[in-house]
């Protein structure tokens, strides 16, 4: 007898009550309320290989309410990835591919790193306009070689995030016809009923942000399930959401349909009672063979990879550039052989025109040279392009054409920032996305999903720090360098003219795996003359760009638009009989990644260090050493012209010159 979609989304429930009793902790309840949406989704509709996991036209499946993670634990493991039982029996342990929410890179088949509610659907966002643009870019009327769909479970709690507001809205503006949404309509969070703190009409908010909205569908109703998913499928010019009214913790009879299961193991007692509600006979982590062959999908997903290969195998043929193309960004994701001498070519010609300007507007300028190398470049900015600088001439909107390569985010700094992860992990993209440095805390916790995930984002800032200006404090940067420096994964650079932001702009491009962070000013910086090995050590992160005869008596260390200030005063204190060394070091991780013959040849022991930034103080000891000293910021700024600010706050040659008296004597 032929098993039935109840029975096999009964072992999703049984083997998520399994693992979460066994880690003694987990959330149950959503994974057996899901389990038959997410049964009819995968088992009917959803287009994957479990053997090729990265196969490049498989739907992407986001689970947003990523505490839910046994769901998609169950499902990996049933439809055959390389994820076998005995993983799930360490659910929430150490080393195991199996952590208490998914993450991106530990199990086969997780499309991105979720938990951080609402961060899910972003990046589901992401997904499905990465979908939509490359298909713009490579499908042509008789080949559909990008085509695929972007399926998202998301609960109540999602809904509340903010950041749920910021990507749907976009999503739903973008008409992304690919995404599908499916909320998991359970009326319960963690405190319990929602009724007293979530009361909006989520159908009429999304229709208002033109989505495709399917009311009142039962998600334990197998038949009700495959008509919504059809319609959802049908609609190509808007997202759709899908409704679905379930029962938290459902086959549980003492706890369905309340908090008691959201978040704790049901219990063995309550886990008896779950195989007599749902006629399970079988052992704990037991399933039988005829369920698993209901649920293995290696062999559908194998033959749909080949008609795909087949399919592009003809479009080689008769679009040969084009699938090249695709080989090198999408399934390769590899950057062009020739990209380091054509940035070199160019890093030089910045370097010989000398030319003085704001590092956001080199920054500008290298966005043009890269973005005519690298097709994949596909920029943005939260509504300050004019600002930022972030807009080249060969920018199209990916509104008005879906071949683009430039998203208009508007205001929405946090659902930009996941938005890029969501592209970035897609493949065939390197997304960057801009606002001022400031803005950064709103979107803090996409910068370090972007780090954890170690996806390829690159997030430009501009208007660095208090010489930003009369915006005031509210808009001056003081601690945000010390926070992005100190993630894991993460590169920051902060240069201090054209050159070094050109640079800056290649590593992040060049960087195998993992985010960075460009930093640029607003106020103009003065190009600093280098020699040809000083323009190679650029890239180590720090270097010596001016030096004195001999061994220094003082090195002066600067980032950004503090390091002419810090040659302006070393030749102050030259005049003064002072050897000075100027250490340039536009990216701390850079510079702490070398070796330490290397560290110790810019900053050698014994030599009094004198930091200089615009930005906390505190960050720099771990260079200067207790014995050294910073120019920097302990306070928040004021609001007035930018050169009255640095001057007021100590930025002086009078100033740098007096602290490193101090420390000479």
């Amino acid at each position: 007898m032929s098993v039935s979609t109840q029975v096999a989304a009964n072992a999703i429930r049984m083997l998520a009550v399994e693992a979460i009793q066994k880690a003694k902790s987990g959330h149950p309840g959503a994974p057996m309320g899901m389990a038959d949406i997410a049964t009819v989704l995968w088992q009917q509709f959803l287009q994957h290989n479990p053997a090729n996991p990265n196969w490049a036209n498989r739907d992407r499946f986001v689970l947003s309410n990523g505490h839910a993670s046994m769901l998609q634990y169950a499902l990996l493991h049933l439809s055959g990835y390389d994820l076998p039982i005995e993983e799930l029996k360490q659910f929430r342990q150490l080393h195991s591919k199996t952590p208490g929410h998914p993450e991106y890179g530990y199990t086969a088949g997780v499309e991105t790193t979720t938990g951080p509610l609402g961060a899910g659907i972003a990046n589901a966002v992401g997904m499905a306009i990465a979908e939509k643009t490359l298909a713009g870019q490579f499908n042509r009327d008789d080949f559909d070689i990008v085509d695929h769909f972007t399926y998202c479970f998301l609960g109540d709690g999602c809904l509340m995030e903010g950041i749920s507001h910021e990507a749907c809205s976009l999503a739903g503006t973008l008409k992304l016809g690919k995404l599908i949404a499916f909320w998991d309509d359970n009326g319960i969070s963690i405190d319990g009923h929602v009724e007293g703190w979530f009361t909006d009409n989520t159908p009429m908010r999304f229709e208002s942000y033109g989505w495709h909205v399917i009311k009142g569908v039962d998600g334990h109703d197998e038949a009700a399930l495959q008509a919504a998913i059809k319609e959802a499928q049908s609609v190509t010019d808007k997202p759709t959401l899908i409704c679905c009214k379930t029962v938290i913790g459902f086959g549980s009879p003492n706890k369905s349909g309340s908090h008691d299961c959201h978040g704790a193991p049901l219990g063995d007692d309550e886990i008896a009672e779950v195989r007599k509600q749902l006629n399970w006979s079988h052992g704990p982590f037991e399933v039988p063979e005829d369920i698993y062959a209901k649920w293995d999908a290696k062999e559908k997903g194998n033959s749909a990879e080949q008609q795909w290969e087949a399919k592009f195998a003809e479009y080689a043929v008769a679009y040969p550039q084009l699938a090249a193309e695709f080989e090198r960004r999408v399934i390769k994701q590899q950057m062009p052989a020739d990209l380091n001498e054509k940035a070199d070519t160019y890093i030089h010609q910045c370097q010989a025109d000398m030319k003085d300007m704001a590092t956001r507007k080199a920054s500008q300028n290298a966005i043009g040279f890269f973005a005519g190398q690298l097709p994949e470049i596909i920029g943005g900015s939260a509504d300050l392009a004019g600002s930022n600088l972030t807009l080249w001439p060969e920018a199209k909107g990916i509104q008005d054409d879906a071949a683009g390569n430039y998203v208009f985010y508007g205001v929405r700094e946090f659902g930009m920032s996941a938005i890029m992860n969501g592209i970035a992990l897609h493949g065939g993209f390197v997304p960057f996305g801009a606002t001022f440095l400031m803005f950064m805390e709103y979107a803090r916790n996409a910068v370090r999903m972007a780090s954890l995930m170690k996806a390829k984002s690159i997030f430009v800032y501009t208007h660095d720090s208090i010489g930003q200006g009369e915006d005031g404090p509210t808009h001056q940067p003081i601690e945000q360098l010390a926070n992005l420096r100190l993630t894991p994964n993460l590169t920051t650079w902060r240069p201090c003219d054209a050159v070094e932001a050109a640079e800056a702009w290649r590593q992040a491009l060049v960087k195998e795996a993992g985010p960075s962070a460009l930093v640029f000013t607003r106020q103009g910086t003065r190009t600093m003359a280098r020699s040809e090995s000083q323009l190679a050590d650029i890239a180590k992160g720090g270097y010596v760009l001016k030096d004195c005869a001999g061994t220094p008596q003082l090195v002066l260390i600067g980032t950004g638009s503090e390091v002419a200030l810090a040659v302006d005063a070393a030749a102050k204190l030259a005049d003064n009989g002072v050897a000075v060394r100027v250490v340039s070091m536009p990216s701390t991780e850079q510079f702490d990644a070398q070796d330490a013959a290397y560290k110790q040849s810019l900053l050698p022991a014994g030599v009094p260090k004198l930091a200089i930034e615009a930005a906390h103080t505190d960050f720099w000891y771990k260079y200067v050493g207790i014995d050294g000293d910073v120019v920097g910021m302990q306070t928040f700024g004021e609001s007035a012209p930018g050169g009255v600010l640095l001057e007021h706050f100590g930025f002086t040659v009078e100033n740098v010159v007096a602290k490193a008296t101090a420390l000479l004597n």
